[in-house]
Parts: structure tokens; sequence; C-alpha cells
């Protein structure tokens, strides 16, 4: 088998697994309660963000637990607009964001902010001068995503954070749900950034479980009520084992980041190399520094990408047609359509997604694997001709 589906979910680490049963079995005591099993529970869970924030480089409370991206990314948003309503209502993110930030924005709309979506370059990157010139005294919040899920592209967020220095009451969010681990988090999160948003499944962690970053001295509303877990944020009980696992994960992904993201690098160069060579091959990602190493979007003219991902499963190579969160959907790739890509052609593509697992070998695999598709499927499609 080869998985080259690593952004939609990553397979948790054998280490982690024992993490997570271990705490599940052994320290079952709820954090809230005031005996010495809760009181065991809290230690593991401080201790817990005590290393996620060390690993990230921020202090312990500025760490709050979640159940994934998802909610991480609509605490930020919804928590700020809400927040910070009385002293305006115009945000600000892009037109390439992921479901759960898109969505997020679309529902404040509805309810009467106002909305701005930032376009992108052929390349899926925002301009840094689009959003000053849409900023305004109203503006109360920024949110842009550090590396783009469908394409791989990294977001100019070091130059956006020089531009909003200018802005300190507006709030800076950048979800970087894609980022981590892939030797580049120094250009997605910076001392201006207030909120970030990671999922643990998308580093080798369970399901389920996430982080907010929440810069000291933000303010939001928590979108839901309850005990007043995770310092009155996030009310619900902790799932303790998951998060103990996420930190444990994210110290073993830190280790030999630099040559992890190199060995993907090769990979996707490899593979990008091969791929445009081929005649009514068009592909999305760039290989250069703008670019992620881990993702690699292209497209097969004439070929939807549920049957190109279909026909590649029928060898035993898993990929995705870009975002696995709406891959379900008939419709273009929101990203490539933001991209002014012909809708014909973003139905056809799909990504490959590569972590620290994989190898120059599975890339000549899936080589060899794609050259007797395409000659298939170029028969049929007159390619080249």
């Amino acid at each position: 088998m080869i998985y080259f589906d690593n952004s939609a979910t990553t397979q948790i680490y054998p280490e982690v697994l024992a993490t997570y049963d271990q705490v599940a079995t052994k320290i079952w005591g709820n954090p809230s309660s005031l005996h010495r099993l809760g009181d065991r529970a809290h230690q593991l869970l401080e201790a817990s963000r005590q290393q996620v924030a060390q690993l990230l480089g921020v202090t312990a409370p500025e760490i709050v637990f979640t159940s994934g991206g998802t909610e991480s990314n609509n605490m930020a948003i919804k928590g700020t607009a809400i927040q910070k309503r009385e002293f305006g209502k115009h945000i600000i993110t892009s037109s390439v964001e992921h479901p759960s930030v898109a969505n997020a924005f679309n529902e404040l709309e509805q309810l009467g902010w106002r909305v701005t979506r930032l376009p992108v370059d052929r390349s899926g990157r925002v301009r840094v001068a689009d959003l000053k010139q849409r900023l305004d005294s109203d503006t109360t919040l920024v949110s842009i995503m550090g590396v783009n899920n469908e394409v791989g592209a990294i977001q100019p967020i070091a130059e956006i954070s020089d531009l909003l220095v200018n802005y300190p009451n507006v709030m800076f969010h950048v979800d970087n749900v894609q980022a981590l681990g892939k030797n580049l988090w120094s250009q997605v999160f910076t001392p201006r950034v207030d909120l970030t948003s990671l999922s643990a499944h998308k580093f080798h962690a369970p399901r389920g479980v996430g982080v907010l970053y929440k810069k000291t001295g933000k303010m939001l509303t928590p979108l839901a009520e309850g005990g007043g877990q995770e310092r009155g944020l996030r009310s619900g009980t902790e799932n303790l084992a998951a998060i103990a696992g996420m930190a444990k994960a994210m110290r073993l992904l830190l280790i030999d980041e630099a040559a992890k993201a190199g060995r993907e690098a090769a990979i996707k160069a490899k593979i990008d190399h091969f791929l445009r060579g081929l005649a009514g091959v068009t592909v999305f990602s760039n290989d250069d520094a703008t670019f992620t190493p881990h993702i690699l979007c292209f497209a097969l003219s004439g070929i939807r990408g549920e049957t190109l991902v279909h026909t590649l499963e029928a060898h035993d190579i898993y990929t995705s047609t870009t975002s696995a969160c709406s891959s379900k959907i008939a419709d273009e790739a929101s990203t490539l359509s933001a991209m002014h890509v012909q809708a014909k052609l973003a139905t056809s593509a799909i990504r490959l997604s590569f972590d620290e697992s994989n190898t120059l070998a599975e890339a000549d695999q899936f080589i060899a694997i794609f050259s007797d598709i395409y000659h298939h499927f170029a028969k049929i499609n007159h390619l080249g001709e």
C-alpha cells in the first residue's frame, strides 16, 4: 500500500497509541474532580499543556485544548467577531480557506457582519497590497490560512504580520492545520499572530483533539457554556487520553523536522518532474519555497478527479480529490476556482500529500503505475495528439 493522503489524516504513531491506551486505562479521573484521581488527571492535563506550549514557543495559559481544527477555527473567528462587535463588524479572510473558516465567515455574514474575501493570484496566494487596501476603521479580524490544504501554497503570513503591526486592534488568526512539522513554522507563526489553529490527527495523534493558541491578553467570547473548563473558553470534560497523545505526537513530529521535510520535498520533486513531462497534465503546486514540501496537486485533463482517485486505489495507492473534507461534493475545488482554473480542469484535480514515512521507492512505484494509467486514459482522450 502507498498512502499519499496525509493531509486528510495521518496514521497514529505507535508510541502515541500506547500513551493513549495507558492514560485511558490508568488515569481516567475527571481533571475537574477534587479527589486524588482528579488531581492526578489535572496534573497530566497541565503537563501536556506545558509541553505543547514549549514546543510551539508560547506559554501554557495560551494553549486551549479543543476537538480539532474545525472547532479551533470556529472559536477563533466567531469568538472574536462576537467579542469585538461593538468596535466594528468588518472581518477579512481569503477566497481559498478551509470550509471550517469559509463557512464560519458565511454564517457571520448572514448575521450582519461585513465580510471581505481577498482574491488570490494564480499560485493561490493573497496579495498583501489587497489586504492593506481593504482594512478600515471597522475591521476587527483578519483570518488567513498558513498553508493551503488543496495546493499547498504558503501564504505571506510574515508580510501580513508586518502590515498588521500598524493595526493593533485587529485580531489576526491563522489556520495552521497543514503547517506543523514541515520546517516552515517561522513563516506562518509570528509574534503578531493572535490566534492559531492545529488539528492533532494531521500529525500522527488521535482524531477528535486539537489546539487553539490564544495570545495572552486577547479576549474571545465562548461559543458554548458549561462547566468552565479551559479557562472558561471551552467547556466540557477534556479528552485527556487524546490530549496526552497529542502532546507526545507533537514532540515526536518535531524531532529532526528539517530532515523529515527534506525527504517529503524530494518525493514531491521527483513526482512533480515526472508529471510536468506528460501532455494533458497540469500541476498546480509549485516546487519552490512558496509551497509546502508535502502537497502536490495536479489534474489529468478529461478525467474527473474521483475517477483517478478510484483508479489509483485499485492499485493500492491512496490519494484524494483536493480537500478531503469536501471531496464528496460534486463541485470544482474552491482553491482552484479562486486561482481562475477552468471548472472542467478543476474537477479533474487530485491531491497527493506526503509525510515522513513515505519514501522515494514509493515515488518510483507511483510513477510506474501512473504511467500505465496515463497511457490508458491517453488513448481514450487522445492526449498528446
